[in-house]
């Protein structure tokens, strides 16, 4: 395995564990909020559905919560790990790719960038990234917590990095804020 194989999965290995307690840490905020009073339903954003998870059917719309259940602030949710992050989203170098979920076959998506369409499979990884594949095209969809990329598998080239949706960007942006420590030094021992 290079080194540069070996630094890519150190950095997946993060940002799962960062990913993993950032989740932990939504679920302590909705534990608290909900022993807030509700909030009127005039005041209440009506949020499209922006994930999907890769074995579901597409998302149905959202049921207006009754009036007597606490309510969260407007807020970006952010998705559980496992979910495919769907939209159009804005890639470097001017390209952009949409993931939309697939009407005929609900556990597989679309992936379009450009005038290629991609019928994508949702495949198990180990690390806890998003991965869906067209083997026939031979195309992979990656989707880490701070970006996605179109993958052209047969050449082992991306099409497109650095695609991101707007959680992913807020991610991003919270990474470049307070980095994750470095998985290569050594942490320090508290002295006896």
């Amino acid at each position: 395995m290079g080194m540069r194989n070996l630094m890519t999965m150190i950095v997946s290995l993060a940002l799962v564990s960062l990913a993993s307690a950032a989740e932990s840490d939504t679920k302590q905020n909705a534990k608290t909020a909900a022993a807030k009073p509700p909030v009127p339903k005039s005041a209440i954003a009506k949020p499209k559905p922006k994930y999907v998870r890769g074995t579901s059917s597409p998302a149905a719309p959202v049921a207006e919560a009754p009036t007597t259940a606490p309510v969260l602030q407007a807020q970006a949710v952010a998705p559980e790990p496992g979910e495919v992050h769907t939209g159009h989203m804005v890639c470097e170098l001017g390209n952009a790719v949409t993931v939309t979920p697939d009407p005929q076959q609900p556990s597989r998506f679309i992936v379009q960038m450009k005038k290629n369409t991609y019928h994508m499979t949702p495949v198990t990884t180990t690390t806890g990234a998003v991965r869906l594949e067209d083997t026939q095209a031979g195309a992979m969809w990656l989707q880490l917590p701070h970006k996605s990329m179109l993958m052209n598998s047969k050449l082992g080239q991306r099409m497109a990095d650095e695609c991101q949706s707007t959680h992913q960007a807020n991610v991003a942006h919270a990474m470049k804020l307070n980095p994750p420590p470095s998985l290569l030094e050594e942490p320090t021992l508290a002295k006896k």
